[in-house]
């Protein structure tokens, strides 16, 4: 195989919107980073991060030495939970419009830089909130410059212009996506990963294969999008049981984060449709609940109803998983058990049931998937037609 090939220790630039380091060590280059934002003039930033995991991972001693070089003041918000909310988003753009911050850095996974991005919006429209974000009141066309010091490897936010925040009183959990959120910078670097426990280990990777899934399949779908869908999967089959077995293996966690890294990319370009928008109303209605792991029990129940429609894209793609598929419409029950089959030996076994949901609640989750503003743009761009019916069926299957 060709990955045993790449030296993992070779700090990698890599150029989309965003210019990304991956590699072993290269958080070395926040250093460089805060050079690069002193000469453009930037002399106070924000820090945006979770309680512990910037600390713990060593990744904070390393940007605080680096923005102390480049003498820029900087104010921490170290507050961010996992599905962050728009209080915390407000509270974090007040405490950097106080400080009269000009850049913010996000250290974390998806939650931080999510909310990170939000707050870069805030900082160039001071007279909004963050509802006025994620409840589509304008369309921001700026924000401040976004630095992404990514912890997992899953979401794929530190090089694609989406973000994910939720409104706890609605219930709702919307997407936004503006060119303006691209982080300038971010850092791939496996070495700040080895920490993450199994169970996130699992639930980011599978967030990751969730996007390609989608961005394969979805009807604005593209051959960039699906090369890069077929990668992805491959990667995940090699690496997730290496990386569950041992955490500490830095070969495996790159590759994974490699393989999260062009499955932000390819659903950057292809988007995305049923898994994300049923899934939000889950966590939505349940924070608790990890955003990789509904993705994860949804997955084969959203795989069957979309299967007749894409079945040469997705046997194609899910061949390191599920191999011999030949895309005939009348394997998709078998494609659902065998995805299931392939999930459960992965770590996720759950249904929605086993995560508190009833019967009971599938009509009100249906109407959040249709009433959260932007899901149902994503549910427009399913391959088959995103009736209530379908969208039922997708949850029912999961229960």
């Amino acid at each position: 195989m060709w990955e045993k090939s790449v030296d993992i220790n070779l700090i990698s630039e890599i150029r989309a919107k965003t210019t990304v380091y991956l590699g072993v060590g290269a958080i070395g280059k926040i250093t460089d980073i805060a050079q690069e934002l002193s000469k453009k003039g930037i002399n106070k930033a924000v820090v945006v991060t979770g309680k512990s995991s910037h600390i713990k991972t060593g990744a904070w001693d390393k940007v605080k030495h680096a923005l102390d070089a480049a003498n820029i003041a900087y104010t921490l918000y170290s507050k961010v939970t996992p599905n962050p909310t728009v209080d915390q988003v407000d509270e974090a753009a007040h405490l950097a419009r106080a400080f009269g911050a000009q850049a913010v850095i996000a250290i974390g996974g998806g939650s931080p830089i999510d909310a990170a991005k939000s707050v870069a919006i805030l900082l160039e429209y001071t007279d909004k909130t963050a509802r006025d974000i994620y409840e589509f009141k304008f369309t921001p066309v700026k924000a401040a410059p976004i630095v992404a010091i990514n912890l997992t490897h899953g979401t794929g936010t530190e090089v694609d212009r989406f973000a994910v925040v939720s409104i706890p009183e609605k219930e709702y959990k919307p997407a936004i996506a503006y060119d303006c959120i691209y982080p300038l910078y971010a850092i791939d670097d496996p070495a700040l990963m080895t920490m993450l426990p199994v169970d996130q280990t699992i639930y980011v990777t599978i967030d990751a294969v969730n996007h390609v899934v989608e961005a394969a399949t979805t009807t604005v779908n593209n051959p960039f999008a699906i090369s890069l869908a077929r990668e992805t999967i491959k990667l995940v089959a090699e690496y997730l049981p290496r990386a569950k077995q041992d955490p500490q293996d830095l070969q495996a966690r790159y590759f994974l984060l490699y393989a999260s890294l062009i499955a932000g990319i390819s659903f950057d370009n292809g988007l995305l449709h049923f898994t994300h928008a049923l899934e939000h109303p889950l966590s939505g209605v349940r924070p608790e609940l990890a955003h990789g792991k509904g993705l994860g029990i949804l997955l084969p129940a959203v795989v069957k109803q979309i299967y007749p429609a894409k079945g040469a894209i997705l046997a194609d793609i899910l061949a390191p998983i599920i191999p011999g598929l030949t895309g005939a419409e009348n394997e998709s029950p078998k494609v659902y058990t065998a995805l299931k089959n392939w999930l459960k030996s992965m770590g996720i076994s759950a249904r929605l049931a086993d995560e508190g949901f009833t019967a009971g609640d599938i009509d009100k989750l249906v109407k959040l998937a249709f009433e959260t503003p932007s899901l149902k743009t994503l549910l427009d761009l399913a391959p088959v037609p995103a009736t209530p019916e379908v969208v039922r069926n997708i949850y029912s299957d999961a229960l």
